[in-house]
């Protein structure tokens, strides 16, 4: 479905900014096995990410340049992690925040064992109380780790996924994440008339997104559901839904 998740490090986070930010972002993302916990702690309701946006939507593409820094890897993740120490030595704790009314712990303790193992850092996740609670934070700012994020589209459009997010000063864009080449690929992309052209356009600003990393990709959500024996043709759209009108009554 068109259910996008993962977790967000804000752009000005110390330790997490300039070069040093781009080698730890990438070590994190290596360090996380999403094949494992998607199928441990989600039973296989989710689909690891290949992408920012998701595969239920058109010009989907799961070989976007740069996509190779969401495969766990956890001696490269430890290589990149080493370089950024070079430049600065991290102390502290990796936190992931989350809201504890959610559902999100189990996936969040396994995200955080994941880091933690592969780096030999501390990693843990952050519960708040609740879901307002933790915008509240994320929203004035005032959050001190990175924090889960996630995003269910409007419409089934990549570029619904990526500019109320990404692109610069931007509703959705908790990250505080400013990119003008990557603003300017979107824009193009809006205005072209040629919706493949377009389509190709936005994944080319993905790559720039794969670069800067300003969240770590995760998971999609996976339709879920069951129907009787007496009826067939049964599907799903993009947004969780039965298409009600091609579904057919046993004879």
């Amino acid at each position: 479905t068109a259910v996008f998740q993962g977790f967000t490090i804000p752009m000005g986070l110390e330790h997490f900014k300039g070069e040093e930010g781009k080698l730890r972002r990438q070590a994190i993302s290596h360090a996380i096995n999403r094949d494992e916990i998607t199928k441990v702690a989600f039973n296989g309701t989710r689909t690891p990410a290949k992408e920012f946006t998701s595969p239920a939507v058109p010009g989907f593409d799961e070989n976007i340049k740069g996509n190779e820094v969401l495969k766990y890897d956890p001696e490269k993740a430890k290589e990149l992690w080493n370089k950024a120490e070079e430049i600065s030595k991290y102390e502290g704790t990796f936190t992931i925040a989350y809201n504890s009314d959610g559902g999100h712990q189990t996936w969040v303790d396994a995200t955080a064992n994941s880091i933690k193992n592969a780096l030999g850092i501390n990693a843990e996740g952050k519960p708040y109380p609740d879901f307002k609670s933790l915008r509240n934070d994320v929203t004035n700012r005032t959050i001190t780790g990175a924090f889960r994020t996630g995003w269910q589209a409007d419409y089934p459009s990549m570029y619904n996924f990526l500019a109320p997010v990404y692109m610069t000063g931007a509703g959705a864009n908790d990250a505080e994440y400013a990119s003008p080449e990557f603003d300017g690929m979107m824009k193009e992309a809006a205005g072209m008339t040629d919706h493949e052209a377009s389509l190709k356009k936005m994944n080319e600003a993905q790559e720039k997104l794969f670069e800067d990393l300003p969240a770590i990709p995760l998971w999609y959500a996976n339709v879920n559901g069951g129907w009787s024996a007496n009826v067939d043709n049964v599907a799903f759209d993009w947004h969780s839904v039965p298409v009600y009108y091609k579904i057919t009554k046993q004879a």
